[in-house]
């Protein structure tokens, strides 16, 4: 049975000061029946990961090098040393601002798995890839081109963040969901096998909120979520805790 997890993405956000939230979030799940991630910038990493009290600390990217003339690069050998276990990959963010590709991502996503990270994976399609039709056919290309040959469920996980739903407030249906997800549930078990698909969680990411949680975490291969804007405060990210661990 996979165990669902609420990851919280906190982008370019945070000083010292928001390592408090961190501390309410721990207080206000002692003992969480989900997986709690929080990704802090990287200058906050290595004080979240003392101050986390049960709640995992992960990285927002890390760069597939091992060491090396990379100013301003994190390898995962780093982010495992400030305490993080596990790193965001490929991120809508990361791929439009930094030209990423399918191939870089999985070539990071192998560095990540080298050193014992977990590898959160985002794929998602834009608004105009949507409009046209292309949501699987990018979500398809996405996912063989970015995911390792040795992914499983205890090194990967798999989110779904439709561009067009990163902090827009815009969701898609509960059925434009469900289509993607067991998609991608269908695609990793025609590459991996039953057995290894089953056991990578899939999020959902785009939009998740406290009034919005309970129902896209009904959905059909929904695992849980991967949240931006809402994860930064611990009042806004515990309900959807909440709401992940009552699905």
């Amino acid at each position: 049975m996979r165990r669902k997890l609420a990851a919280g993405n906190w982008k370019m956000n945070g000083t010292g000061a928001a390592l408090a939230e961190l501390a309410a979030l721990a207080e206000s799940h002692p003992a969480p029946a989900a997986d709690i991630l929080i990704c802090p910038p990287a200058t906050l990493l290595s004080r979240a990961a003392e101050a986390a009290r049960g709640i995992a600390i992960g990285g927002q990217d890390c760069h597939a090098k091992a060491s090396g003339a990379h100013t301003g690069d994190l390898s995962a050998a780093m982010l495992k040393d400030a305490g993080a276990s596990a790193v965001i990959l490929g991120h809508s963010e990361r791929r439009a601002d930094h030209g990423e590709t399918d191939a870089q991502v999985c070539a990071k996503a192998e560095a990540a798995m080298a050193e014992g990270l977990t590898a959160v994976i985002c794929i998602g399609e834009t608004l105009a890839e949507r409009e046209a039709g292309d949501t699987l056919k990018v979500a398809g290309t996405q996912l063989a081109g970015s995911v390792p040959a040795n992914a499983t469920g205890a090194n990967t996980v798999i989110a779904y963040e439709p561009v067009w739903a990163i902090g827009t407030g815009k969701v898609p249906t509960l059925e434009q969901i469900a289509e993607v997800h067991d998609f991608l549930r269908a695609e990793l078990t025609a590459r991996f096998g039953a057995g290894t698909a089953d056991s990578i969680r899939l999020l959902y990411g785009g939009s998740v909120k406290p009034s919005n949680a309970a129902e896209i975490f009904a959905v059909s291969n929904v695992d849980g979520a991967l949240v931006g804007g809402a994860s930064l405060k611990a009042a806004d990210f515990s309900p959807i805790i909440t709401a992940l661990e009552a699905s």
